[in-house]
C-alpha cells in the first residue's frame, strides 16, 4: 500500500531560533546576516512561543524613529498568535491548507515542541520530486 507523503519527510530541521529575552537588535542583525525573513522564538524547553518576522521588526524601526533609540527584547515585538502544524499531516492536506492560509510557512510541532518548519516551497519540492504522483508516460510521437 502506498503511504501518503508526510510533512516530516520534507520539513526543514536546521532552524534559526532565538530566546524571547534576546536583544531585538541582535535578532534584527541575525535576520539580515542570514538573509531570512523570520526567526522562531522558543523557550528553554524547545516550546515555540513566538515568531519574529521582518514585519515585526519594522516596529523596531518606527520606534527608533519616534524615540531615537532602538531597543527592547524579542518578546516585545514577536507575534505570539501562531498557527502550527503536526509533522504527520499529509503533504496533500498541507497543500490544501496553504491554498486557504495567508502564511508562507508553518512551524512543525510534535508533543508541543518545535521540530521543523515547512514552507510552500517544500510542497512544490515534494510535487516536483516525482513522489507526489506517478506521471503518465508520454506517448511516442509517430512520424508521418
Amino acid at each position: 500500500m502506498i503511504q501518503p507523503l508526510r510533512i516530516r519527510d520534507f520539513m526543514a530541521t536546521n532552524l534559526h531560533t532565538v530566546a524571547p529575552d534576546t536583544e531585538i537588535m541582535s535578532a534584527v542583525k541575525m535576520l539580515v546576516d542570514l538573509d531570512i525573513s523570520g526567526l522562531l522564538v522558543t523557550d528553554d524547553s524547545g516550546v515555540l512561543v513566538g515568531i519574529l518576522t521582518e514585519r515585526d521588526c519594522i516596529d523596531v524601526a518606527l520606534q527608533s524613529g519616534y524615540f531615537d533609540e532602538a531597543g527592547g527584547l524579542v518578546q516585545d515585538f514577536m507575534t505570539t498568535n501562531i498557527e502550527t502544524i503536526d509533522a504527520d499531516v499529509s503533504m496533500m492536506d498541507l497543500a490544501e491548507t496553504f491554498t486557504r492560509a495567508p502564511f508562507r510557512r508553518f512551524p512543525v510541532v510534535e508533543d508541543g515542541k518545535l521540530i521543523g518548519l515547512i514552507s510552500r516551497r517544500d510542497v512544490l519540492r515534494a510535487l516536483s520530486s516525482g513522489a507526489w504522483f506517478s506521471a503518465p508516460a508520454h506517448p511516442k510521437e509517430q512520424s508521418r
